[in-house]
C-alpha cells in the first residue's frame, strides 16, 4: 500500500512537473513569438495580429487577422511602397520549439495561409519582374522570420500597383498554391529561383498583367504543376488604338491582338542549370486561336536585317525543346495599311490547323532534327490551302524547303488586300496553284505551276481611288493571258531575298514571280 502511494506521488509530481514545464514553455514561447515576429525581425516589414493560439503538444501555432506593412509606413500617408497585406489566418504545423526558445526564427514543417490579400506598390524605375527585386521584396522578408518545408496558400489575391500613377499593373485572384519540399538558404537566394522545391501546384481563377506601354495579357483560369500547364481564355490585347500605336513607334512594327480558348502544355520540365534556363515539353496544344496582326506603313521603314526562323531559334540564349506544337480550330488575319483614310488590306486564314514538330533552340547543340511544319486552312474565306515547310536550326545558311497548293481561289477575294494597298482589283479564278521552293538567307528557287481562267484586272485612279482608270485597265488586260487553256502551266522561279523583309515577304515575292511569268 505504501509502495502504491509512493508510485502515485511520483506520477502526480511528474505530471505536475510536465504541466508546469508546458505552462512555462508556453509562456516563454508566447513571449518570444512577438519578438521574433517584430522586435528581432530585421526584415523591412512590421507584422501585427489580433490573436495567437499556441499548442506545444500539437506543435502548432495559429495566428489570426494578420497585417503586414513596411516599417517605413507612415499612418494616414497616401504614399506607399513595398508589400501591404491582410491575412485571415496562418497555421504553422510541426514547429521546432527550440528554434523559438533559443533562436530568432520559426522552423516548422508546414505553413498554411488562408485568404491573404497582398498588394505590392512599386516605383516606375524598379521593375518587379527582375530576380533581385523579387528576392528583396518577397523572399528575403519571409526567410528572415520563418523556415518551412511545405507552404499551402488558400484563396489568395495578389495585386501590383504603380506607386506613382496608381495604375493596377498585375492582378491574380483566388490563388490556391501548394509548394512542398522547400529549401531556402543563403545559397538558394543567389539563384535565379531563390529557393529549391520538390513539387508545386497552382490554381487561380483569373489574372492580368500589363506587359509594357502597348500590351496587357489576361486569362480566366490557370492550372499548373511540375509537369503540366493549362490556361483558359488567354488574351493579349493592345492598350492603345492603332493610330496611337503608329504615332508612338519610331519605325514600322506589327501590332498584335491575340486570344485563345485553351492552351495546354503536357509533360513539361523547366529549371535553371548554372543560371541558364531550360524548358522541355512533349506537347503544346492551342485551341481556337484568334490572331490579328496589323502593320501601319506610315512610320519610317525598319531597314534592319530580318532573321529567318533558323537563325532566331539558333540564337536563343537558353535550352528549348518542344516535341510537338499544335494549333487547331483557329483564325489568323493580317492587315496592312498605307494610310488611315484608305483603310487596311486584309489576308485571312480560317479553319487554321498547324502542327510543328521538333522546335528547338541551338543553344549548346551540334545536331538537331529538322523542324517540320504542316498547315491546312481556308485562305480568304473559300480556298483550301495546304503547306509543308521544313528547316534545320543548326544550318548556318538558314536553308529551308517549302511547298504548298491552293485550290479554287477566286482572285476577287484579294480585293480586301489589293484594292486599298495596290489600288487594283484582280478578277478571275485560280483553279490550281502549286509551288515547291528551296531557299536560304540569300535566295529562293524552285517550281511554280498554275491553272486559271478568265483573269482580268481593274486599275483605279490614284487621286480618286473609287473611280476606275479605264485606259490603264484596258492596257493591263492586253498584257494578261486570260486563261491557261485548261492546262496546268509551270515555270521556274528564282528570286533574291530582301534582307530587311520577313520570311513571308520572301515567300510572297517568290509566288509573285511565278504568277508574273505565267500570266504575262
Amino acid at each position: 500500500m505504501i509502495r502504491s502511494k509512493k508510485y502515485l506521488y511520483i506520477v502526480l509530481v511528474t505530471l505536475l512537473f510536465l504541466m508546469l514545464l508546458n505552462f512555462g514553455i508556453n509562456l516563454w514561447v508566447e513571449y518570444k513569438l512577438p519578438k521574433i515576429i517584430n522586435k528581432e525581425n530585421d526584415s523591412d516589414y512590421t507584422i501585427s495580429y489580433k490573436d495567437i493560439d499556441l499548442s506545444i503538444w500539437n506543435s502548432s501555432i495559429e495566428i489570426k487577422d494578420i497585417m503586414v506593412v513596411p516599417k517605413t509606413h507612415v499612418e494616414k500617408s497616401e504614399e506607399k511602397l513595398g508589400i501591404y497585406a491582410k491575412v485571415e489566418n496562418i497555421v504553422i504545423d510541426n514547429f521546432d520549439v527550440w528554434s523559438i526558445l533559443l533562436g530568432k526564427k520559426i522552423k516548422a514543417q508546414k505553413l498554411t495561409i488562408t485568404k491573404p490579400n497582398i498588394t505590392l506598390y512599386k516605383n516606375n524605375e524598379k521593375p518587379i519582374n527582375d530576380t533581385k527585386s523579387i528576392n528583396d521584396k518577397v523572399v528575403k522578408p519571409f526567410e528572415k522570420i520563418i523556415i518551412v518545408s511545405d507552404v499551402f496558400l488558400n484563396q489568395g489575391n495578389v495585386k501590383i500597383v504603380n506607386n506613382t500613377s496608381k495604375e493596377l499593373l498585375t492582378s491574380v485572384t483566388n490563388i490556391n498554391l501548394k509548394l512542398e519540399g522547400i529549401v531556402l538558404n543563403e545559397e538558394t537566394l543567389k539563384q535565379k529561383i531563390p529557393f529549391n522545391y520538390q513539387s508545386y501546384s497552382v490554381v487561380c481563377d483569373s489574372a492580368f498583367y500589363h506587359i509594357d506601354a502597348f500590351y496587357k495579357v489576361s486569362l480566366k483560369k490557370i492550372i499548373t504543376t511540375n509537369s503540366s500547364l493549362k490556361i483558359k481564355d488567354l488574351k493579349l490585347v493592345p492598350k492603345v488604338s492603332r493610330q496611337q500605336f503608329v504615332q508612338k513607334i519610331p519605325k514600322e512594327k506589327d501590332l498584335y491582338t491575340i486570344s485563345a480558348e485553351d492552351l495546354s502544355i503536357k509533360r513539361m520540365e523547366w529549371k535553371f542549370e548554372n543560371d541558364i534556363f531550360f524548358f522541355k515539353t512533349d506537347a503544346i496544344v492551342i485551341n481556337a486561336l484568334d490572331a490579328n496582326i496589323y502593320r501601319g506603313k506610315m512610320p519610317e521603314d525598319d531597314l534592319s536585317k530580318k532573321k529567318l526562323y533558323n537563325s532566331l531559334l539558333r540564337e536563343l540564349p537558353f535550352n528549348l525543346k518542344v516535341d510537338s506544337l499544335q494549333i487547331v480550330n483557329s483564325k489568323l488575319v493580317y492587315e496592312e495599311e498605307k494610310s488611315f483614310e484608305e483603310g487596311a488590306g486584309k489576308l485571312s486564314f480560317t479553319d487554321f490547323d498547324m502542327t510543328v514538330l521538333n522546335i528547338q533552340s541551338g543553344y549548346d547543340k551540334k545536331t538537331v532534327a529538322d523542324t517540320k511544319i504542316k498547315i491546312k486552312c481556308i485562305f480568304m474565306r473559300e480556298s483550301e490551302l495546304n503547306v509543308d515547310w521544313s528547316f534545320n536550326v543548326i544550318d548556318q545558311t538558314d536553308g529551308f524547303k517549302i511547298k504548298g497548293k491552293i485550290f479554287n481561289f477566286n482572285a476577287a477575294e484579294m480585293e480586301y488586300f489589293t484594292k486599298p494597298y495596290m489600288n487594283v482589283i484582280v478578277k478571275g479564278n485560280l483553279d490550281k496553284v502549286y509551288f515547291n521552293f528551296a531557299g536560304n538567307d540569300i535566295s529562293n528557287k524552285g517550281d511554280f505551276a498554275l491553272k486559271y481562267d478568265d483573269l482580268k484586272v481593274e486599275i483605279y485612279k490614284k487621286k480618286k481611288r473609287l473611280q476606275l482608270n479605264k485606259f490603264l485597265s484596258t492596257l493591263g488586260n492586253l498584257f494578261i493571258k486570260e486563261d491557261s487553256d485548261e492546262a496546268l502551266k509551270s515555270t521556274k522561279v528564282e528570286v533574291e531575298r530582301i534582307q530587311e523583309k520577313s520570311f513571308y515577304n520572301f515567300l510572297w515575292i517568290s509566288v509573285a514571280d511565278g504568277l508574273k511569268k505565267i500570266i504575262i
